[in-house]
């Protein structure tokens, strides 16, 4: 088992200077490009001493995240489930990281930094009338940013279509839930729950 970092490092090659000197201290256009065409993001998260580690998707229209200006992020907050998980861990620990993805590039973005929640209207308005006016816009204060390499992509053949799997190869999301915690209910279909997701998207546009 290993419990040092010696210990790790004996298992790995050193780093390529290029991958040292990769790391950005803020957004240059190479980043800012990949953002503006990225439709989906993973955003991490702490929270207070203790609390386990916290990874969410986030989506929207490619550039869906707008760069503010080479230091700062705007990230507009979608409706989802309600557990507020990623909020609240960042009013306990301002600590973010983001994975940025666009379809049918292999490379990421990674960007580390702080993040404040932000409801003041020269905020969340900054978004009204493009998708959809948010509640609040996660800003982030960009410490480092770097481009990663294409190989686990590249491993997991992601953007590949015969590497796809049929929707069918799993029950649907709410048989699932269904089946975890014990309801008796008749479960909701994928296509009644698609359905279901499709006009809450909308019902968010349409109240811009």
């Amino acid at each position: 088992m290993i419990t040092r970092e010696d210990q790790l490092r004996q298992l790995y090659a050193m780093p390529a200077e290029r991958a040292l000197r990769k790391q950005q201290a803020a957004l240059d256009a190479h980043c800012q490009r990949f953002i503006a065409l990225s439709p989906f993001c993973v955003l991490a998260t702490g929270g207070a001493a203790g609390a386990l580690m916290d990874a969410s998707p986030r989506g929207g229209a490619p550039g869906f995240v707008h760069v503010h200006d080479a230091q700062t992020l705007w990230i507009p907050d979608a409706g989802g489930n309600n557990r507020l998980d990623s909020l609240s861990n960042l009013l306990h620990d301002p600590r973010i990281g983001l994975v940025f993805m666009v379809p049918g590039v292999n490379e990421t973005l990674r960007i580390n930094g702080t993040a404040r929640l932000r409801d003041e209207p020269a905020w969340t308005g900054h978004f009204a009338g493009a998708h959809f006016t948010p509640k609040l816009v996660i800003e982030v204060q960009v410490c480092e940013a770097y481009l990663h390499c294409a190989k686990a992509l590249m491993r997991s053949r992601l953007w590949q279509a015969e590497a796809q799997v049929e929707r069918s190869a799993l029950p649907s999301m709410n048989q699932m839930i269904h089946a975890q915690i014990g309801l008796d209910t008749p479960p909701e279909s994928q296509a009644a729950m698609e359905q279901r997701y499709q006009q809450q998207i909308a019902a968010e546009r349409a109240q811009d």
